[in-house]
């Protein structure tokens, strides 16, 4: 058993997701697993039982959790009883809406991690700052661009809805179909001139911002609504999630910043996205 084991152990059961804590630790998803069932072979028990959609801990797993949250917080403060200050170091970071808060935190909580004295300032995309998550449409002049995600939009639908036992939708189907509208949204975009050139009308239920509040009146039973892949996303029984026939609703997320950009943090953030893009 060593720490490494210990941390990934803590991610899955705190995040109830073998690939959203491999995304937490940014690591590949099969060498968290193998670390994992080999915690569970030297231990000789079962720490989670695997579900069609996540994990849930064992009596065991709830065992060791108490041990190991203990084992890694006194390992933290160990190591930094022995560490001198860290001079502060600012950095502001644009961020677009939608972005998938799972993904978003375990990427902000490993940039903190790394880079020592980080005081960290998130902002609108448009305001000034250092570095910048966006899609390619929203590229200035003079910024490079890292990919980091590529993402596939769905339509969300109440579980009960008779829309939702089909294996996809076609733009008929959305023909006074109940909607929730996001604004600003990349699939909307795309999906709206669409409709139009059909004279095709859904019923706008609604028009907010967040994914989170849509996804609150899909699973509400409100209206449908379109949103990005994410795997907890996919995890989640209470709306469920259905292609839309002939249409490549997409989009790219990246990092962008300026080529002449020295700030010493960013090359910190540019590995990270590159690794996060690797999984």
């Amino acid at each position: 058993m060593d720490i490494r084991q210990l941390k990934y152990f803590v991610a899955v059961y705190e995040q109830r997701s073998i690939s959203a804590a491999a995304r937490q630790c940014c690591v590949a998803q099969p060498s968290l697993s193998a670390a994992l069932l080999q915690l569970e072979q030297e231990l000789g028990v079962s720490l989670f039982l695997r579900l069609p959609k996540g994990v849930t801990p064992t009596e065991e797993g709830d065992k060791l959790y108490g041990h190991a949250g203990k084992l890694l917080a006194q390992l933290a403060s160990l190591k930094a009883s022995f560490q001198a200050p860290a001079a502060k170091v600012r950095f502001r970071l644009g961020l677009i809406r939608a972005l998938g808060v799972e993904r978003m935190s375990a990427l902000l909580r490993e940039f903190s991690q790394q880079v020592p004295g980080l005081e960290l300032h998130l902002v609108e995309p448009d305001a000034p700052c250092d570095a910048r998550i966006i899609t390619p449409a929203q590229q200035q002049g003079g910024e490079v661009l890292q990919p980091i995600w590529r993402d596939r939009y769905l339509l969300a639908l109440p579980p009960a809805w008779p829309l939702s036992l089909q294996s996809q939708l076609t733009l008929d189907d959305f023909q006074d179909l109940p909607l929730i509208k996001r604004t600003p949204c990349d699939a909307w975009d795309l999906l709206y001139p669409q409709l139009s050139r059909r004279n095709i009308q859904p019923a706008i239920r609604a028009d907010i911002q967040t994914i989170e509040y849509a996804l609150g009146l899909v699973s509400a039973g409100v209206g449908c609504a379109l949103v990005p892949d994410f795997d907890n996303l996919l995890e989640r029984s209470d709306v469920a999630l259905k292609p839309i026939a002939g249409l490549q609703l997409e989009r790219t997320i990246a990092l962008a910043y300026r080529s002449d950009n020295a700030h010493p943090a960013l090359p910190v953030l540019q590995q990270l996205c590159s690794q996060s893009s690797a999984l």
